[in-house]
């Protein structure tokens, strides 16, 4: 039945933007702001495992929970929940792009890069922004801040990818013996 795939799906989007929300605070700061963190880890998860828009939904809601909890981020938050979405929905487009179920090691691991890369990215167009625009910060400060940032980034991008990978197969294997897995697959 359709509607009960739906609640299927209403409830993994919730368990996993819970799990994107609490893996955001185990973090390491950094200077500017900056932090390395776990979240990225199951926003990649998450698009890995439900696809691109569910995926979304659950890396930009974890991001904004977590974000709203946080004075120094709690502005940004619907920002956060547009940038964290990005995520989620790349990586899952990868991954269940033609049909597929990501199923394929090659392919599940090019949309967690290509994920986490587009993050990167979207992140550090907006903090150039943020920082030249609208702080009117003069350049080599603006620059000294996006190589800090750019770099807490890259290795968050790294650890998301290779933790997701390795968490995926333990998280599906419980989703098929839930039999989670068939129900929101009849629904895709």
């Amino acid at each position: 039945m359709k509607s009960h795939a739906n609640i299927y799906r209403l409830c993994a989007i919730g368990v996993l933007s819970a799990m994107v929300f609490v893996a955001n605070f185990f973090s390491i700061p950094l200077p500017f702001e900056a932090r390395v963190h776990f979240g990225n880890v199951f926003c990649v998860l998450s698009g890995l495992l439900l696809g691109p828009v569910s995926g979304g939904l659950c890396a930009g809601l974890g991001g904004f929970f977590y974000d709203l909890t946080n004075p120094i981020y709690a502005a940004g938050a619907p920002v956060t929940f547009l940038m964290k979405f990005v995520i989620g929905f790349v990586a899952g487009v990868i991954a269940f792009r033609g049909g597929r179920r990501s199923e394929s090691f090659a392919v599940n691991l090019t949309g967690a890069a290509a994920g986490s890369i587009a993050y990167v990215v979207v992140y550090l167009a907006k903090n150039f922004i943020e920082q030249y625009f609208f702080l009117r910060n003069p350049m080599e400060t603006v620059t000294a801040a996006l190589i800090v940032k750019g770099s807490s980034s890259l290795v968050n991008a790294v650890v998301a990818v290779v933790v997701s990978m390795l968490l995926r197969p333990v998280f599906l294997a419980a989703m098929r013996s839930s039999g989670i897995d068939e129900k929101l697959a009849r629904e895709s």
